[in-house]
């Protein structure tokens, strides 16, 4: 028999087309053949209460059997693409929304007992931002913390005891253990109808009885028909009940919920109320009527659950939008944006913010209110007044603390023994502050001097380093002053706060109080001064005043760490400490300042930084007139060249020598400039060397003995001369004592060839960039840096 029927689509007939049953054929196949594993699929899939295992809200749909795996390979292409593409879609057995599909695909399986994905935040509203604006930071909704992800504290609920009130129902398992007169142990599932059927015994109703209550009945039941035996009853896996959340909830739905779920449970792992969902008022509604009216206040504050209920099938838990609300800030516990309920004052909202903190002032209670909608108006309470002070929608309240002002105190401060404030009486002066001079040692320099092992290490293979040579002088001068207990005596000052907000400063002689006892210096004090006493350090003293400690290292008669007397030159410093040893090389003596050798590393850094600026701009240049590729590779190979010389250069550090420019054959202390020092000077006097050393483009860096009738031509032609790459007249020498005498500043060329030299000179050939790098020829200060760097190495190598 045919049949005629309109088929849309681009693929069917035409309309009116007559189809026949034979035309159908792979039609009603393909349908068959996608039937027939999700028949499979639904004999094997988990029951009920296998799938209410806690609060499951998704049941998954990947539990085919292997069955239906196989069916699938005997299905055509096309119908098997379409039915994997239909199990891998996760099903819901309650309809949840997009966002749980969202985190089911990404992950999430509740009815594996897995955490919930904290949901998106949600955007504030506007009494939030109200807030926001008033306070100058976000102040949260109290209670929304509880909610931000889904504790696995509720989540599943199959593994915690069952309550002896529990209404067994449809769904259940109830296990059965049988013995005495009779033997038996059973898994018995409630059916439908609330029975379940115990062999030899026959259908026992058991929907409606309690958990408590089921033992008794089942042996009423197992009574009829057996004598003289004992029996216990259990439940095993229990079923699941629909619930649905609706209001102003996070994720609102219809849930699968295990039996034993209580309205608590439901709303900690839903998501609970939103921002904009009430707290104090989440219903359950069970028909026509409301079960209970639960205040999470209660629970947060209080702990109190008394008026949770159990979820029964088809409850209805509504959250209705939050009531009035009022903001909390300033010297609180929990400050917070709180929810209340008419009639409720500003006393029940400081019990909700966990009252007031240590520091709080209870003078200043400030609100800030909406008057009818029209404006906004500020009132101040006193603490024990804004108790009673019923609370408006919209109030912002403000408890303000206390200031940190000292009514009747006295702060001593600064470079004391023990920083303190004193109460202040009447006729209080400086000297009761501070009585005598052990106040004003401080407590690192005891530390210090009971310390029994030092700090200090000297290492001959380095000490002459800079660096190490800083380090060094630091070290031992730290362990000398031991907490640099030197109190500058000079100077010191009394802050004073006057009524008119103005800063007065009184500046008294702490010597003259302290050791002298002078009534004139020793000022009364007032109510909230601060006295601050000063080092050395903080408030530099006059040159003649201060404590300089200088190194002196090497051939002198007592090397050593001495204080410099007031006026004493570096002359008189070596004449009395015993002068020199008889191996003394004075010629090669080094002194190392600390403030040249900050200024000297200034600049070499700001001369490496104008070279590397230079070459970036020469080598622009140059590869605007590249016009090969040969000349691309030679430019580049020249780029890197120089790249690394500059990396060099940059790693070159400043030794901070002062020339003493001491002549060849000056011996003894006389030899010595009357040169003034300074705190952390370090002088060096090696012994004689007896060799000479040649650097830099030679055919031979070596260091050749001395000899006194040798001129510097013959210590280059001893290394082999200059080689082809060197800049002949650009030689240099450096000379032990720190002076340098060039090619360059010679009327001729090799001027400086029938130099003598003196042991530990060092002749330096430098290489010849010239034709590497002709932009360089205008910067004048490039040599400078090599100097340092062949400064250093003579240097180190004269006192070894």
């Amino acid at each position: 028999m045919a049949m005629t029927r309109l088929l849309p689509g681009r693929n069917g007939p035409l309309p009116g087309r007559r189809t026949s049953f034979r035309d159908r054929i792979p039609r009603l196949l393909c349908a068959l053949a996608l039937a027939l594993p999700l028949w499979s699929w639904a004999q094997t899939a988990p029951s009920g209460a296998d799938a209410s295992r806690g609060f499951t809200g998704v049941q998954g749909s990947a539990a085919s059997t292997s069955a239906s795996d196989k069916s699938l390979t005997k299905l055509p292409a096309d119908a098997r693409q379409a039915l994997e593409a239909l199990r891998a879609r996760p099903s819901t057995a309650v309809g949840d929304s997009d966002d749980d599909q969202r985190r089911y695909r990404e992950g999430f399986r509740p009815d594996r007992g897995e955490t919930a994905v904290p949901a998106p935040p949600a955007p504030p509203t506007e009494f939030e931002l109200l807030v926001e604006q008033s306070v100058g930071t976000k102040v949260p909704i109290f209670g929304q913390n509880l909610f931000q992800g889904t504790p696995s504290t509720f989540a599943p609920l199959d593994r915690v005891p069952v309550t002896a009130d529990y209404v067994i129902g449809p769904g259940d398992e109830i296990l059965l253990r049988v013995w005495g007169q009779v033997d038996m142990d059973l898994k018995l599932a409630v059916d439908r109808n609330g029975t379940i059927f115990v062999p030899e015994v026959g259908n026992v109703s058991v929907a409606g009885v309690t958990y408590q209550n089921l033992g008794e009945h089942m042996k009423k039941a197992l009574g009829r028909v057996f004598r003289n035996f004992e029996l216990n009853a259990s439940l095993g896996q229990l079923r699941s009940i629909q619930v649905f959340l609706v209001g102003a909830a996070k994720r609102p739905g219809a849930y699968t919920v295990s039996s034993l779920s209580t309205l608590v449970n439901a709303l900690f792992v839903s998501g609970g109320p939103s921002s904009r969902g009430s707290m104090r008022q989440i219903q359950v509604k069970r028909g026509s009527k409301v079960v209970t009216s639960f205040d999470l206040y209660q629970l947060i504050v209080h702990g109190d659950k008394t008026r949770d209920v159990q979820l029964l099938p088809g409850d209805v838990i509504y959250i209705p939008s939050a009531g009035p609300q009022v903001a909390i800030h300033g010297s609180v516990n929990v400050p917070a944006i709180y929810e209340f309920k008419t009639g409720e004052t500003f006393a029940r909202l400081l019990e909700w913010a966990g009252g007031l903190t240590t520091t709080a002032a209870s003078q200043k209670i400030v609100f800030e209110r909406i008057a009818e909608r029209k404006a906004r108006r500020v009132e101040a309470f006193e603490v024990d007044a804004a108790r009673r002070v019923a609370l408006q929608d919209g109030d912002l309240i403000n408890v303000q603390g206390l200031t940190n002002r000292f009514t009747n105190a006295v702060t001593l401060r600064g470079h004391v023994a023990q920083p303190m404030r004193f109460p202040w009486r009447e006729g209080l002066r400086v000297s009761d502050l501070i009585p005598d001079k052990e106040a004003l040692i401080v407590g690192d320099y005891w530390l210090k001097k009971n310390r029994l092992r030092s700090e200090f290490r000297s290492d001959p293979a380095a000490q002459f380093a800079p660096t190490d040579a800083v380090t060094g002088q630091k070290k031992i001068v730290d362990e000398i002053r031991a907490g640099d207990a030197e109190v500058n005596w000079d100077y010191a000052v009394v802050e004073r706060l006057h009524p008119d907000l103005t800063t007065m400063l009184l500046p008294f002689n702490l010597g003259r109080v302290v050791l002298e006892r002078d009534p004139r210096q020793d000022l009364l004090l007032q109510p909230g001064d601060t006295v601050t006493i000063f080092s050395k350090k903080d408030i530099q003293a006059p040159i003649a005043r201060q404590t300089k400690f200088v190194r002196l290292e090497g051939e002198f008669a007592n090397a050593g760490v001495y204080r410099v007397e007031e006026g004493e030159t570096l002359r008189q410093l070596v004449a009395r400490v015993g002068g020199l040893t008889p191996n003394a090389y004075v010629y090669g003596a080094q002194l190392s300042r600390e403030s040249t050798r900050i200024i000297q590393q200034q600049k070499i850094d700001e001369m490496v930084s104008r070279l590397e600026l230079e070459l970036e701009r020469g080598s622009r240049e140059r590869a605007g007139r590249v016009v090969s590729a040969e000349d691309a590779a030679i430019a580049k190979t020249e780029l890197e060249s120089l790249r690394n010389f500059l990396a060099k250069m940059r790693r070159v550090k400043a030794g901070g020598r002062i020339v003493l420019d001491i002549a060849a054959d000056d011996a003894g202390v006389k030899a010595f400039p009357d040169l003034a020092l300074e705190d952390g000077d370090r002088v060096f006097v090696p012994n004689p060397s007896g060799s000479i050393n040649v650097l830099g483009a030679v055919f031979n860096e070596n260091a050749f003995i001395y000899r006194p009738e040798r001129r510097m031509s013959d210590y280059l032609a001893m290394a082999g001369g200059p080689l082809r790459s060197a800049d002949e007249g650009s030689i240099y020498l450096v000379r032990a004592n720190g002076t340098v005498a060039s090619r360059r500043q010679s009327a001729w060329v090799g001027g400086i060839d029938g130099e003598r030299l003196a042991p530990g000179d060092t002749v330096v050939v430098p290489e010849d960039f010239s034709p590497k790098i002709s932009w360089v020829k205008d910067l004048k200060d490039w040599s400078q840096i090599m100097y340092q760097f062949a400064l250093a190495a003579a240097g180190l190598k004269s006192i070894r």
